[in-house]
């Protein structure tokens, strides 16, 4: 799994016209799943979002976690981070895994991180979306449970 995290002050997701997320201060994630991603690579990944300590202290240093601000996730599905840009013009998303496993582990990150007490607003899965965010810093990771 790969995930784009974004330290950001509001963030909102809208399909149709409608928004169907948002947050104030937290994490907008943004969630690819990979071919031969299981439900151990969601839990590592749910462990880094809730504890990587990226906000800022009282002294203005990154060393706070979302836990210990009590912020809360944005989550949104890209299947786009797993394309590869490698060979000619189009991307490939060989490397993505099946929209039935990918729906069935994003929303299993989703469920954990709710059940150990983050508030979570989600996408609509495979829905195109339109997300808006302020970014805080701003503060962006990439994160790769594979890596």
């Amino acid at each position: 799994m790969k995930a784009v995290i974004q330290r950001v002050m509001r963030a909102s997701v809208a399909v149709d016209g409608r928004v169907v997320g948002q947050i104030d201060a937290g994490l907008l994630v943004l969630l690819g799943v990979a071919k031969g991603d299981e439900e151990t690579d969601g839990r590592y990944l749910v462990e880094k979002i809730r504890t990587l300590r990226i906000f800022s202290d009282a002294q203005g240093k990154m060393n706070r976690s979302l836990t210990d601000m009590g912020g809360s996730v944005l989550l949104v599905s890209q299947f786009t981070l797993l394309g590869r840009t490698t060979n000619g013009r189009r991307p490939s998303f060989d490397e993505a895994a099946s929209p039935e496993k990918a729906k069935c582990l994003y929303e299993s990150v989703a469920t954990e991180l709710r059940a150990q007490g983050t508030q979570v607003e989600t996408g609509i899965f495979a829905a195109h979306m339109q997300v808006e965010l302020l970014n805080d810093g701003p503060v962006t990771f990439v994160l790769d449970s594979q890596a």
